[in-house]
């Protein structure tokens, strides 16, 4: 899967549009992300309008890359669905955020994860803006498009001295 290896963020974008069918394959890439005791939390908003687009990149101070995207989604975790009573929903969500940004890299697609939790302001502007039930929490935002920019690939991230085998 070189996906892993290849996938860079990727924060201006061309202004070809991302196909509906490719936003329904990076979801459904999401929904086949593992979670805690399969309890799937997540909850997606997909944003194409220019305008919420504009008004997310005005609540996050981070999020300049909306502003070229194509499209934009808004990983959510509902906590009714949450069988354990710690937070798993964030691992749970993160790990579908993954998998929606490895499945773009494989479709030709950039992108990048635009934190909102555990930011509290960004949170709450979050929630307002996207009209989120009291039981959704926002954690990220995926900004998605083809890419306009070309980033170098790094140099090899393995660092053996970062392994530690049956104890520290």
């Amino acid at each position: 899967m070189n996906s892993i290896f290849e996938r860079r963020s990727i924060r201006c974008f061309q202004s070809k549009m991302v196909s509906d069918d490719m936003v329904d394959l990076l979801l459904k890439a999401a929904m086949y992300a593992p979670s805690a005791g399969n309890e799937q939390p997540w909850e997606f908003v997909v944003i194409r309008s220019k305008k919420m687009l504009e008004n997310l990149c005005n609540v996050h101070p981070h999020a300049k890359a909306l502003l070229s995207c194509s499209v934009a989604i808004a990983v959510c975790g509902n906590l009714s669905r949450q069988k354990y009573s710690a937070q798993y929903w964030v691992l749970d969500c993160a790990l579908a955020g993954q998998n929606i940004m490895l499945q773009a890299c494989e479709l030709g697609l950039g992108s990048v994860w635009l934190g909102v939790y555990p930011c509290k302001y960004r949170m709450e502007n979050i929630v307002d803006l996207l009209c989120l039930p009291q039981n959704v929490m926002p954690l990220g935002i995926i900004a998605l498009g083809y890419p306009a920019e070309t980033v170098q690939q790094p140099t090899d991230r393995f660092k053996r001295e970062k392994v530690h085998m049956e104890s520290w």
